[in-house]
């Protein structure tokens, strides 16, 4: 009996000393985000919907969207697997303000929230059109 536990032990360490770490696996491929989505933020003022633009070279990307009167927000980010964060920083009257974005991506929908500093955080939901 101490024989067979003892065998089991040995071929158990074995098999444990030969597979892979988890932290050895490859890192996820960046989810594919490139092109335009119609993203939807929602605001104390309501909802404010207009097309985003994401341009990607790997894990990273561009983002670019016309913001409330007639102002651009652009700004850059990364991807991580299915993940994306990503920063734009307005300047205003009042001086800059940075929205910092997170969001995850399954298929062709992005959800995700933006931290928009005092003024709180700010869902918002996208569809890819192209």
């Amino acid at each position: 009996m101490r024989l067979r536990v003892l065998f089991f032990v040995i071929v158990t360490l074995a098999m444990a000393a030969g597979a892979p770490a988890a932290q050895d696996a490859p890192p996820a491929k960046p989810a594919d985000v490139g092109g335009v989505w119609e993203m939807t933020v929602q605001t104390p003022q309501g909802d404010m919907a207009a097309d985003a633009t994401f341009v990607q070279e790997s894990d990273k990307f561009k983002f670019n969207m016309p913001g409330p009167m007639g102002m651009e927000m652009a700004g850059e980010g990364r991807i991580k697997g299915d993940e994306l964060e990503w920063a734009v920083v307005i300047s205003g009257g009042m001086g800059e303000f940075t929205l910092t974005f997170k969001a995850k991506v399954v298929g062709e929908t992005m959800t995700g929230e933006a931290q928009a500093g005092d003024f709180g955080v700010l869902p918002f939901t996208a569809k890819k059109k192209n």
